[in-house]
């Protein structure tokens, strides 16, 4: 990335002998252009059709890509935190990583004009493409322990993406980690005493119950995550109702059914006894 730091120093003075009016002139690409590398962003859009709706999946889709790329990097910090036993520092990007899904299911907002017949206007194009398809969504899913080995299978003929997803699978989750740290913390050896183990921590009420925060820091993102799940439902329903999905799926059918898997299930379960 060519993108040449300045100082605070700097920045002052250039606003001084600018009169405080921006840099319209560079000798070459713009800066922001550099680092954001916008030019090249836009360029990725490439509609199969004239319709006008189509450019709206298309965007919306593939910022939500970007998002699963963001929130999985800031699971995986956290998850490096809780691993050096920081806990308090795992929340900060627990707590960005749910303000990320906020922003992340807020994009579906703007599929919401889309009806069966505007969706059936373009659909056919796509061929067999499906989100479902999402190696990112995959890596995101695996990061969180909703782990299922055979939504590795659609990457075969991709070795190196497939190669990826394998490391990931076989990676500890966020929620492994989290695990490993209460048996560090000598509050749950085994896994039926996981829930007791959480019922223990949210009983001290204390400022300085850290793990109680990191209780609540986690159940933020899986209620945001489950959020993402509910909404893509609604909008699958919306746009073509019970019809087969384009990967081959039953639709509506198989995203119930993926809603049916739990993230941090103990987390939950520890609340009835609380």
């Amino acid at each position: 990335m060519d993108v040449t730091p300045i100082t605070a120093l700097q920045r002052q003075e250039r606003a001084q002998a600018n009169g405080g009016a921006p840099t319209l002139e560079f000798e070459r690409q713009a800066p922001y252009d550099r680092y954001v590398r916008a030019s090249t962003l836009h360029a990725l859009q490439t509609p199969l059709s004239d319709d006008p709706g189509e450019m709206s999946f298309l965007m919306v889709s593939q910022v939500m890509e970007l998002y699963f790329g963001l929130i999985r990097y800031e699971l995986r910090h956290a998850q490096d935190l809780l691993a050096g036993d920081d806990v308090w520092a795992s929340l900060a990007p627990l707590r960005r990583s749910a303000l990320h899904l906020e922003a992340l299911n807020a994009s579906w907002q703007g599929l919401r004009w889309m009806t069966p017949a505007e969706f059936n206007r373009f659909r056919d194009l796509l061929g067999e493409g499906s989100g479902f398809q999402s190696a990112m969504y995959r890596h995101l899913e695996f990061t969180l322990g909703l782990k299922s080995e055979q939504l590795m299978r659609p990457f075969r003929g991709q070795p190196k993406v497939h190669a990826e997803l394998r490391e990931s699978f076989e990676a500890p989750s966020l929620w492994d980690e989290t695990l490993e740290l209460l048996r560090r913390r000598g509050l749950a050896d085994e896994p039926e005493q996981v829930v007791q183990a959480w019922v223990t921590i949210y009983a001290d009420t204390g400022p300085d119950n850290h793990l109680r925060l990191l209780g609540e820091a986690l159940t933020e993102v899986a209620q945001r995550f489950g959020d993402w799940r509910y909404h893509h439902l609604q909008s699958v329903k919306r746009a073509m109702g019970a019809k087969a999905g384009s990967g081959g799926s039953a639709g509506l059918v198989w995203l119930e059914r993926s809603m049916a898997r739990t993230v941090f299930p103990e987390l939950w379960t520890a609340r009835t006894f609380m």
